[in-house]
């Protein structure tokens, strides 16, 4: 792998611990429960060809009713932790710019709120997940990339996977990651990732 696709995953893994932006509200609020029924499947036994560098513009995540766009850029915060999208971007699936594009060799990172202050997000009903389904990543060059859930796995933060999540892969993987359990003070203790291959990708 080369440098510059190496290089914001090392830096990752020697700053990031868990995805700490996201905040649920502070009162209760009508949203499905924040987890997830945890799962695995063996890894695909053939890889499909990587594409080219190409920033995500639309995501679709049909188990879950998401199909959002645009997609909002994510770099670090001051305290090293990947950051969220905005409050105000709760409808929206942001993308860590610093690492792989969905579709590259490696593992893109994309983050979506389960909820904010004022209510459900994009990631509400990411309950529905299954093993087997599937998320969809169109790209600014006009090619679509389909990956396949392999896992879904809920953390608590303290103890988040981080080399599992952004550790090199030798193939196009993808990580969706938004927060769950429940609320503690405001905030939700855990981390929801869903890890899935790419098995599609069409110009």
């Amino acid at each position: 792998m080369n440098r510059r696709r190496t290089a914001p995953a090392l830096l990752l893994l020697a700053a990031l611990a868990a995805l700490t932006g996201c905040a649920g509200a502070a009162e209760p609020v009508a949203t499905p429960p924040a987890k997830v029924t945890e799962a695995q499947a063996p890894a695909p036994t053939a890889s499909v060809a990587p594409l080219r560098r190409s920033e995500p513009v639309r995501v679709q995540v049909p188990a879950a009713g998401v199909d959002t766009g645009p997609v909002p850029k994510l770099g670090l915060a001051a305290d090293g932790t990947v950051e969220v999208p905005s409050v105000a971007e709760a409808d929206r699936i942001g993308w860590y710019d610093k690492g792989v594009t969905p579709g590259e060799t490696g593992p893109a990172i994309l983050i979506g709120h389960f909820d904010t202050a004022r209510g459900p997000a994009v990631l509400k009903d990411v309950a529905k997940v299954r093993v087997g389904d599937e998320i969809t990543v169109t790209r600014a060059d006009g090619t679509t990339a389909v990956f396949r859930v392999r896992e879904l796995e809920q953390v608590d933060k303290k103890a988040f996977p981080t080399r599992k999540v952004y550790g090199d892969t030798t193939r196009p993987e993808l990580r969706l990651i938004t927060c769950g359990g429940e609320l503690v003070d405001g905030h939700r203790p855990d981390n929801i990732v869903l890890y899935a291959d790419l098995v599609t990708r069409a110009a």
